[in-house]
């Protein structure tokens, strides 16, 4: 495509972003429009926002060239996106947590765990681990969405990341959750239209149907290069061999940290609380399983099928053509796809980036405007929502410093880090506070701070994907990992830190006494 065509269709997306982000700021006229919507949204909107918010470039570049070089068994993922990440949040979280809002007033998912345990501290405990946590999340996404830029429009990656993150700042900054909601309904439409079109499209530049290419992929199993079946790669229909080096960061990283970390996002939580009902909340379900279906599974069998591709066009495989799997994707699109798809292309994985990007910004300026300084909105509810906004800048100004730290192979890794950090650390409580009536403050309190602390401890001084490339483990014990024994060192923290978390909420809960200020 020309570069004026490439330039129409930026500018008519940019365009409807800026539209949007003013309709957004047009309408929030207090902190709670700010932080909530105002609790009135259209559902189909709020599926939509969900679905965008919670599929980001880390899905769509890096699992997708994790797909690639690994194989279909990254499509259990997609499983339990659907199953986990739709249907079980919406109707056994979504419900309870709307219920939870609006009896406690609650504007942000850490004021709704303090405000049900009767305890302040609660809540800034949990609104600083979002605001620590969720920058290295956001910042592997801003880097997902950069490198496709970079490369689509042959600039250098600083510009590219530079002009992105200021893009995302100006309509989350402006136009708060309404405005975030909006241009994610927007960018979810996006993103579902190129995936369809991407798949028709594929089949017919390999020239196989659905059978036939799944079948020659198959017998390409021999194809894989000696490095990966190292690690355990049996071929790209296959599941890696039981108990080697891959399947443990397959199962135990990927599709439990993702999988069973998406119930405790506090982004995505918060959009339970913008709709007025439980109506609202099921009108969303069949929405959100179409959404992931097509947008997520779509990439993942792409992904590996695209071996087929390769081998047909420069006679190697994936993981061969591009040793960098965060850079197979835009390389795919970029040799498979029709000129002008490229473009279109350009504008899922902002779509997908901005979309989720918005709502890690929106959540983090919230835990520090609204939670741990709520005095920064002088006025109460319907004044300034000053310190939101602030609180965005930062995290902002965070994530965009550590996208320079990053290194290669890192999107899909980082998003199953987070996500599983999230599931040790929020999940006991978030699922006791809808479901357990004896759960107490005291256990909530040592709930947290055991997922968190053990997570920490895991990625530091167990996990070798962690602690090998941070090195304290090495400087304080002079080895990478406290237990070198096969297969610890590769057995991902949320194993060890979620089911520690659960039964310490458990214990604490059985053994303390719900407090006067606990609501009952």
């Amino acid at each position: 495509m020309s570069s004026l065509g490439l330039g129409i269709i930026v500018i008519v997306y940019l365009f409807a972003i800026v539209f949007l982000g003013w309709m957004g700021y047009r309408r929030t006229n207090s902190a709670s429009d700010f932080l909530t919507g105002g609790g009135k949204t259209n559902p189909v909107v709020m599926a939509l926002s969900y679905g965008a918010a919670f599929i980001s470039a880390s899905a769509i570049v890096g699992f997708g060239g994790y797909s690639a070089t690994f194989g279909m068994g990254i499509q259990w993922l997609c499983v339990l996106n659907m199953v986990m990440g739709v249907v079980v949040a919406f109707i056994f979280f979504g419900r309870r947590t709307r219920s939870l809002g609006a009896r406690y007033g609650a504007r942000t998912f850490s004021h709704l765990l303090g405000a049900h345990y009767g305890s302040p501290a609660v809540r800034r405990f949990v609104a600083a681990v979002i605001f620590i946590g969720m920058p290295m999340y956001a910042a592997v996404v801003m880097k997902g969405g950069a490198v496709f830029l970079a490369q689509i429009f042959d600039i250098n990656y600083d510009v590219a990341l530079l002009v992105f993150t200021l893009i995302v700042a100006a309509y989350v900054i402006t136009g708060g959750l309404k405005g975030v909601m909006y241009t994610d309904a927007m960018q979810a439409t996006i993103m579902f239209l190129c995936m369809a079109f991407m798949l028709v499209w594929f089949y017919n530049v390999i020239g196989m149907g659905f059978t036939e290419a799944n079948r020659t992929l198959s017998e390409m199993a021999p194809l894989v290069p000696e490095r990966l079946k190292e690690l355990g790669h049996q071929g790209w229909t296959s599941m890696p061999v039981a108990g080697s080096p891959q399947w443990f960061s397959l199962v135990t990283s990927l599709i439990l940290g993702v999988g069973i970390g998406c119930l405790a996002q506090p982004q995505l939580a918060v959009r339970f609380m913008t709709v007025s009902g439980s109506k609202q909340l099921n009108r969303g379900v069949i929405i959100g399983c179409l959404f992931i279906f097509f947008v997520v599974g779509t990439i993942y069998h792409i992904g590996p099928l695209s071996n087929i591709f390769f081998w047909e066009t420069e006679g190697k495989v994936a993981a061969d053509v591009v040793a960098d799997m965060d850079k197979l994707v835009p390389y795919f699109i970029d040799r498979a796809m029709p000129g002008w798809f490229g473009a279109v292309f350009m504008l899922c994985i902002l779509s997908a980036s901005m979309s989720t990007l918005s709502a890690q910004f929106h959540t983090m300026g919230a835990a520090f405007g609204a939670d741990l300084f709520p005095r920064l909105l002088r006025r109460g509810d319907n004044g300034s929502p000053l310190g939101v906004r602030f609180g965005v800048l930062i995290a902002i100004l965070l994530s965009y410093v550590i996208c320079y730290v990053l290194s290669a192979n890192i999107i899909a890794r980082g998003t199953a880090l987070f996500m599983g950090v999230c599931a040790a650390t929020f999940l006991p409580a978030y699922f006791c506070s809808l479901y357990w009536k004896r759960a107490t403050r005291h256990g909530a309190v040592a709930s947290l701070w055991t997922g968190a602390a053990a997570s920490v401890f895991a990625m530091l001084f167990l996990h070798r994907a962690e602690a090998a490339p941070i090195g304290l483990c090495r400087a304080l014990f002079g080895t990478d990992v406290l237990i070198e024994a096969y297969p610890w060192p590769l057995i991902d923290p949320i194993v060890f830190a979620l089911p520690l978390s659960t039964a310490v909420m458990i214990a604490v809960s059985r053994l303390s006494r719900p407090s006067a200020s606990q609501p009952s």
